[in-house]
């Protein structure tokens, strides 16, 4: 599948929207939407990096996330206790490493401690990285990166602000994908996609499929990138 003659973006980042709506559809609780998420992003990781995709970026939980009904939320934290570890040895089974941006200090601490040991344990000589968005919020991260410029006291180049924030070390997003029908960033990555492509479909995320994230890529593939440029 690499290449197949298609413009392969280097770092995709994609918002997973429409689990909840995908459970609710069936008369299923949002958890069953989120365990389906999971098992697309899996899936969907394996066709990225049999593409050539060498990062890929999920955004898998959101600051605002956190203001949610706290049953929605150990929902969603039971998920992460009872598959995270498995889904984590899948994705290292493809010679893939996981790092992870946002803020975690703020999630329960044994689910602090397997995502911990899921980044710790990845492959050294990985050639592919899943990057998971966990309670992150780029206004937040950039709000992080000013209050460390200002505790250093100099001033700052473009370059050395994009070395504060989380993604410091990992390429801009060449294309973001949102599924779920809404048209927005919603708080991610708002440096980091000065010059991203979009890419928005009516697709909920669990029927985001393999041939759907081909469909993508192919769209990408026949773009022409000027950054600003004629």
């Amino acid at each position: 599948m690499k290449g197949d003659n298609l413009n392969i973006p280097r770092h995709v980042a994609v918002i997973m929207d429409g689990n909840g709506r995908w459970a609710k559809k069936r008369f299923m609780p949002r958890t069953f939407g989120h365990n389906a998420g999971m098992n697309t992003m899996i899936a969907m990781a394996r066709t990225a990096k049999k593409m050539g995709v060498e990062y890929l970026t999920v955004y898998a939980l959101s600051t605002e996330n956190l203001s949610r009904p706290q049953e929605g939320l150990e929902g969603l934290y039971n998920l992460f206790r009872k598959y995270f570890t498995k889904n984590v040895k899948d994705l290292y089974a493809e010679g893939a490493a996981v790092k992870v941006i946002g803020d975690i200090a703020a999630l329960p601490a044994d689910v602090q401690e397997l995502i911990k040991d899921g980044v710790k344990n990845s492959p050294a000589d990985a050639c592919f990285f899943v990057i998971l968005a966990l309670n992150y919020g780029a206004r937040a991260e950039i709000t992080r990166a000013v209050n460390m410029a200002i505790s250093r006291g100099e001033p700052l180049s473009e370059g050395d602000v994009g070395d504060l924030l989380y993604t410091s070390g990992i390429p801009d997003p060449d294309f973001i994908i949102r599924t779920g029908g809404e048209y927005r960033l919603s708080n991610f990555l708002l440096w980091q996609a000065a010059y991203s492509e979009l890419y928005f479909t009516d697709v909920l995320f669990p029927d985001f499929n393999e041939r759907e994230f081909k469909k993508a890529i192919e769209n990408y593939s026949k773009r022409n990138r000027r950054f600003g440029k004629i």
